[in-house]
């Protein structure tokens, strides 16, 4: 590794032994970056200040003139008011705004690690993930403060951004002048991204300033292809890598403009396409189904590129959209411990009910639990390796997650004889719902906070709609009512409500081996529903 500019050692301290690493590969000429190397510098750099950076659905665009300058001064507050050194991890929390994603560009020009997550998160999950990553520095959007402020995060200091009082982080004093980017090592933390993991305790996936480029110089440069006339827009949030590729490093890195909402379900996705003519989209199988419905009330023919990840994208949703816009959507697969896309295909090259070949700069194959390549047409792990690998924050599933120098996504997948890449299912216990990770072990924590509940688990259930749905079995306490929508609206104090089961059904006992080891594949198939 490279001499840090970082102050606070911590991320680079708490990376894995190198030994643990997975191979990196550089084999694009491209992906040779220098040692030196601030992401931040390189993705607001060389484009025409006048051209749009983003635009939201009320209020004026942003140039890129406009960015630069409100970064910079963002840099400045951070630096001189806040006392923000290179390296201090800093959370960011808010809904996707122009501001949000100005404080990200903002913590890592500093030399800042940046730690992005959903507005949604609970004040039992936000503890856990400042504790993890020892953040004492957030900024936060003036309307998702609350859920933070609950946390009571030892040593953390919050400032707000769109208030009104003299301290937010928008209202301080700040000099005009450009603020000159850290000279950080290509290999310095830039981010950490925070997943949840099957045991329920989150997993930081620590990525470099060269990781943050690398993902727009491979998927996005050879299969994306954006251009400069593009508007990129999309639903997931910039607390999800899905979310900050599509809709801020690949723009920005293509010197296009990104439309950002707040509010990006199906119903909001069609309007904004058509008022502001977006060309490239990015979102979950779940809502190009959902937008089927009301394509006639709008018009999509702005659109050239729609981008879909987060689950798998069935070959009937495919084949319907494109029927009914002439797209072919780019399906692909993605890890947040690998930062964005590293298996798809584009164009001509799209084969439905595939998820497609390795992107340009990765390679793929498929393997048995022992690390042996199996035969062509037959299900095994999904291994990849390239320019971006897992590497946890202090955490022992590394070893699980890298082997033998290729990374194990936990996907099953067969490999046809001509090498498209064919999702079958999850290898572990995740749950993904309508493009949502959902770690069945951590709802079940939830629930046993519970006062009446005395066990409980959560499996996934195919969903038409959403791929799976989460369905809890909970056995209660004696003497304790059974009552699901308490339980429901509990578990939404504890954790996002996206996690929240849909279905909780009582049992009077969960299916265990004759050690005590739950026995899941007996409630997936269990056929009762509540």
């Amino acid at each position: 590794m490279h001499d840090s500019a970082h102050v606070d050692t911590f991320a680079r301290d708490h990376l894995p032994p190198p030994d643990q690493w997975p191979e990196l590969r550089f084999d694009l000429p491209e992906l040779r970056y220098p040692a030196r190397l601030n992401c931040a510098a390189e993705l607001l750099a060389g484009t025409d200040p006048g051209r749009p950076a983003f635009h939201t659905p009320a209020g004026p665009s942003w140039s890129y003139g406009d960015l630069r300058a409100r970064v910079d001064r963002l840099a400045h507050v951070l630096t001189r008011d806040l006392g923000v050194v290179p390296g201090n991890r800093v959370l960011l929390r808010g809904p996707t705004t122009p501001w949000l994603a100005a404080c990200w560009l903002a913590v890592l020009k500093a030399g800042g690690v940046a730690v992005t997550v959903l507005a949604q998160q609970r004040p039992h999950e936000l503890a856990v993930i400042c504790e993890m990553a020892l953040v004492r520095h957030a900024l936060c959007d003036i309307r998702s403060v609350d859920d933070l402020a609950k946390a009571e995060i030892p040593g953390l200091r919050i400032t707000t951004y769109g208030g009104d009082t003299p301290d937010d982080l928008l209202n301080r004093p700040a000099p005009s002048a450009p603020f000159p980017a850290v000279g950080t090592a290509a290999d310095d933390v830039a981010l950490i991204a925070f997943t949840s993991g099957t045991t329920g305790r989150p997993k930081g996936c620590v990525h470099f300033h060269r990781d943050v480029l690398a993902v727009a110089d491979t998927f996005s440069r050879h299969v994306l292809r954006p251009r400069e006339d593009d508007v990129f827009a999309g639903s997931p949030p910039l607390g999800f890598t899905f979310g900050l590729g599509g809709l801020v490093i690949f723009p920005l890195r293509a010197g296009a403009a990104a439309l950002l909402l707040e509010q990006a379900g199906p119903r909001q996705l069609l309007p904004a396409i058509a008022e502001h003519r977006v060309s490239v989209l990015f979102t979950a199988p779940t809502a190009y189904r959902a937008m089927l419905d009301d394509l006639d009330s709008y018009d999509v023919s702005s659109l050239r590129r729609c981008v879909s990840a987060g689950e798998n994208l069935p070959a009937a949703t495919w084949h319907a959209w494109h029927e009914r816009t002439g797209l072919r959507i780019i399906n692909g697969i993605g890890a947040t411990e690998l930062l964005h896309i590293f298996v798809s295909a584009a164009d001509e090259r799209i084969r439905p009910g595939t998820t497609g070949v390795p992107v340009p700069g990765w390679q793929a194959r498929v393997q048995d639990a022992d690390g042996r390549p199996v035969p062509d047409g037959e299900p095994g792990l999904l291994a990849v390796r390239g320019p971006v690998g897992c590497r946890y924050l202090a955490d022992p599933r590394q070893r699980e997650y890298v082997r033998d120098g290729w990374n194990i996504t936990g996907d099953t997948y067969v490999r046809e004889a001509d090498g498209w890449f064919r999702y079958v299912a999850r290898a572990d216990d995740m749950i993904i719902s309508a493009g949502y990770n959902i770690a069945g072990p951590e709802v079940e924590d939830a629930l046993l906070r519970h006062p009446s509940v005395l066990e409980a688990a959560v499996v996934g259930r195919p969903d038409e709609a959403r791929g799976q749905i989460a369905v809890a079995y909970a056995v209660l306490k004696e003497g304790a009512a059974r009552d699901a929508e308490a339980l429901r609206d509990f578990v939404k104090s504890e954790l996002a409500p996206y996690k929240c089961p849909r279905e909780i059904v009582f049992v009077d006992a969960l299916p265990r081996t004759a050690t005590g080891k739950l026995q899941r594949f007996r409630l997936r198939t269990r056929p009762d529903r509540q």
